[in-house]
C-alpha cells in the first residue's frame, strides 16, 4: 500500500502538470498523511516537512553545483570551448567525417571541464552544427552525434550528477569522480566507432588537412583549457582539495583564463553569466530540497524493504539484479529528467544495492551513466531538445540521427554490467 501511495501520488501530481519539485512535495505530504493515519508517525506535522526541506539543501558538497555551472558559463563565454574545438579540428578534422571526430574529441575534453550535459551540448552544437551543415553532413545525424557526445559530461569528472548522487546516497564524491573517468572515455570511444561506421556508410567526404604550423598554433592556444581537468583530477587524487573546493578552482581558473589571457570574457557580460548559473542552481537546489523530504519519508515508510522483498528472487545474482535495476532506470529515464530521476530512485535503490553486496561506487557510476543516456531518449530527452533547438530540426529527425550512438552507449553500459572490474580496478589504482 505504501509503494502504491508513493507511486500514484507522484505520478498523479505530474499528470496534473505540476513541476517535478512540487510533485515531490505532494508525494511527501501524501506519505506523511498516510503514515500518520496508520500510526507509524505520531501525527501529521508540517513543521517537520519544512525542516527536512531546508536541511535537504543545507549540505556543503552541494556548493560545488553553482561553481561548476559558473565554470561552464565562463568557459563558453571566455573562448575556452572554441579553442578546444579548434584543437580537435587541427588534429582530426581531415579524416573522413572529420567534423564528427572533432565533436567526439571536443565533447570528452569539455566534459572534463564543466560537468553539465546541457551546457556542453549547447556550446558544441552552436559551434559545429553550422560547420557540419555547410560541409554537407546529414544534419539529423550530426545533431544526434553531438547530443550523444554531450551526455558524456555527467560521467567524466567533474560531474554535477555525481555530486547530487553522492549527497543523496552518502557515497564518496571523490571516488565517484575517479571511477567515472574510464567509463566516460569508453562512451566517447563507442560513439566515435559508431560515427566511423556511419560516415563510411554515408560516404562523408574528408575535410582539408591543416599544416603542422596551424596544428601547433591550435595546440598552444588550447593548452590552458586542457590544463584545467588535469589540475582538478590531480588535486583531488593527491588530496590538495575536495570536490567542492575543486569547483571553486574550476570557476576561478576558467574566469581568469577567459578574462585575462584570452581576453574574450567581457566584464559587461559577467552579471548575465552569474545570473544564468544562479537560476540553474536554484532549479537544481529546489529539486534536491524537495527530494530530500520524500527521501526521508521513504525511509520512514520502509519502502526500500518492500522493494527488496519484490527483488528477493534476484538478490543472489548481482549481475541479474544490476540488469533489472538498469532496465528500471532506462524506463524511468524516458519519462523523467536527469536530476529528478537521480533524486527519486537513489533512496529507493541504494539500500537494495547495499543489501545485495554491490559496490556503491560501481552502482553510482552505472546509475549516473544510465540517467545520462535518458537525456537523449524521447519524450523528455532534454539534451536532444537542446540540439533540436540549435539545429532547427524536429525531434523525429534528431532521434533517428541519434539512434546509432544511443545503441553504442547502451552497449558500453552492458559491458560495464558484465565486467565490473573495468570500473573498480582503475579506481583502486588511482586511490593507491
Amino acid at each position: 500500500m505504501t509503494i502504491a501511495i508513493f507511486v500514484f501520488s507522484l505520478l498523479g501530481a505530474m499528470a496534473l502538470g505540476m513541476p517535478i519539485a512540487y510533485s515531490l512535495l505532494v508525494c511527501g505530504l501524501s506519505l506523511m498523511a498516510y503514515l500518520a493515519g496508520t500510526g507509524v508517525l505520531p501525527a501529521f506535522d508540517s513543521q517537520i516537512l519544512a525542516q527536512r526541506f531546508v536541511d535537504g539543501a543545507d549540505n556543503f558538497p552541494l556548493l560545488a553545483v553553482p561553481f561548476f555551472l559558473l565554470a561552464g558559463e565562463f568557459m563558453n563565454a571566455g573562448g575556452l570551448s572554441r579553442r578546444i574545438v579548434n584543437l580537435a579540428m587541427a588534429w582530426v578534422g581531415h579524416f573522413r567525417g572529420g567534423l564528427g571526430y572533432v565533436a567526439v574529441m571536443a565533447a570528452i575534453i569539455m566534459a572534463s571541464l564543466s560537468g553539465s550535459a546541457v551546457a556542453d551540448t549547447a556550446a558544441l552544437a552552436a559551434l559545429l552544427i553550422p560547420m557540419m551543415r555547410a560541409a554537407g553532413y546529414d544534419v539529423g545525424r550530426s545533431a544526434g552525434l553531438i547530443a550523444a557526445g554531450g551526455i558524456i559530461a555527467p560521467v567524466i569528472p567533474p560531474s554535477i550528477g555525481f555530486i547530487i548522487f553522492g549527497v543523496a546516497a552518502n557515497v564518496s564524491i571523490t571516488k565517484l569522480f575517479l571511477a567515472g573517468i574510464v567509463p566516460g572515455v569508453m562512451m566517447g570511444i563507442a560513439i566515435g566507432l559508431a560515427w566511423w561506421w556511419v560516415a563510411k556508410r554515408d560516404g562523408v567526404k574528408p575535410g582539408p588537412r591543416m599544416n603542422m604550423r596551424e596544428r601547433w598554433t591550435a595546440t598552444r592556444e588550447g593548452t590552458l583549457a586542457l590544463g584545467l581537468p588535469v589540475f582538478i583530477i590531480g588535486g583531488m587524487k593527491f588530496g590538495v582539495f575536495t570536490p567542492t573546493e575543486a569547483a571553486v578552482v574550476a570557476a576561478v581558473y576558467s574566469f581568469a583564463v577567459g578574462a585575462f589571457v584570452y581576453r574574450e570574457l567581457q566584464w559587461t557580460k559577467l552579471y548575465g553569466l552569474i545570473l544564468t548559473a544562479g537560476k540553474t542552481t536554484a532549479v537544481i537546489m529546489f529539486l534536491v530540497a524537495a527530494a530530500m523530504v520524500s527521501a526521508w519519508l521513504i525511509t520512514v515508510a520502509n519502502i526500500p524493504a518492500e522493494v527488496a522483498k519484490l527483488m528477493e528472487p534476484f538478490m543472489d545474482n548481482k549481475m541479474l539484479l544490476m540488469v533489472i535495476l538498469m532496465l528500471l532506470v532506462v524506463v524511468v529515464g524516458t519519462a523523467l529528467d536527469f536530476t529528478p530521476t537521480v533524486l527519486i530512485l537513489t533512496p529507493v535503490l541504494m539500500p537494495l544495492v547495499k543489501q545485495a553486496g554491490i559496490d556503491p561506487v560501481y552502482f553510482g557510476v552505472l546509475f549516473i551513466m544510465n540517467n545520462a543516456i535518458g537525456l537523449i531518449t524521447p519524450p523528455v530527452g532534454t539534451v536532444l531538445n537542446v540540439v533540436c533547438g540549435v539545429a532547427r530540426i524536429n525531434m523525429d529527425t534528431a532521434f533517428k540521427g541519434v539512434m546509432p550512438f544511443l545503441l553504442a552507449q547502451l552497449a558500453v553500459l552492458a559491458v560495464l554490467i558484465a565486467f565490473p572490474p573495468i570500473v573498480l580496478v582503475p579506481l583502486k589504482w588511482m586511490l593507491s
